[in-house]
């Protein structure tokens, strides 16, 4: 998820789901874009979402009796994921390992019976893997984009999710707040992948966190540079000393890195304000 991604398209209908019917189409610019780079120009099959052998015994560890499960999301991401533009064609192969493992590996930062905020969760990554390998979870899917919300909404239905799984459409700040009619929402968990640097980050996950609620955000080789840069602002917006997690040691390789931020103080927009007019001097008026 890119930041264009979090801030376009953001109407929502009664409930936070798309109002009308689907307007996905059959294929997408960007999927015909990296089919056309990788010189792809064949449909996307389903052998694609195979289980590699050599993570078969990290996916029974990850998933358990929930497995087959994981392949029916893992062949829907392979295929219908690919044709809507949601999934790359040259990821298909690489689902299991770079994908499906690497977010599952996270459950172990969550508790028992925890509600999850998954903010920007494009494809359902990691929030519908959680919900799969985590059937105590109670995850509402926070995606702005009506094609993905699309996505989301059929592929909970398809794998009968329906019962644990929401799917919110709208921003993060729409969900924290409330808007369109819509009650503020907000969970012990908010996860993220791939949404934005930790500042932005922090600034639209935290307020979606209960206070001693934790953001859990997949990061990679940046995640260290992410803290230093960022745990100033971090500070200021509520949250706790961030620090790195690495997830399924022992089960995945490379494990998963994790920047956790325990959210220790609820700081809205008026204190934030009044922070900026005591350093800065007077306020402005109009």
């Amino acid at each position: 998820m890119t930041h264009d991604d979090i801030t376009a398209d953001a109407v929502s209908g009664p409930g936070g789901t798309p109002p009308g019917p689907s307007a996905v189409r059959p294929a997408t610019v960007d999927a015909d874009a990296d089919a056309e780079s990788t010189g792809r120009d064949t449909a996307p099959s389903p052998a694609d979402a195979a289980l590699p052998p050599e993570l078969a015994p990290a996916a029974l560890t990850l998933f358990g009796d929930r497995l087959d499960l994981a392949a029916a999301y893992a062949e829907l991401l392979a295929t219908d994921g690919v044709v809507r533009g949601l999934i790359g064609p040259r990821e298909a192969p690489r689902i299991w390992d770079r994908h499906l493992l690497n977010c599952a590996a996270v459950a172990e930062r969550i508790p028992s019976g925890a509600t999850v905020l998954d903010v920007g969760s494009g494809a359902g990554l990691p929030g519908l893997v959680l919900a799969i390998a985590r059937p105590d979870l109670t995850v509402t899917l926070i995606e702005p984009l009506a094609r993905r919300t699309s996505f989301l909404i059929e592929v909970v239905e398809r794998l009968g999710l329906a019962r644990s799984v929401r799917v919110f459409r709208g921003r993060a700040d729409e969900a924290a707040s409330g808007s369109s009619g819509r009650e503020p929402i907000s969970g012990d968990v908010v996860t993220a992948r791939a949404v934005a640097p930790l500042d932005r980050l922090a600034g639209w996950s935290l307020p979606l966190a209960v206070r001693g609620g934790r953001l859990l955000a997949l990061k990679g080789s940046s995640a260290a540079a992410e803290i230093e840069e960022h745990a100033e602002v971090v500070a200021r917006l509520g949250g706790g000393e961030p620090t790195v997690q690495l997830c399924g040691v022992g089960v995945i390789d490379p494990p998963t890195t994790v920047v956790e931020i325990v959210r220790e103080r609820m700081v809205g927009p008026a204190r934030l304000a009044a922070k900026k007019r005591a350093r800065g001097g007077r306020s402005r008026r109009g």
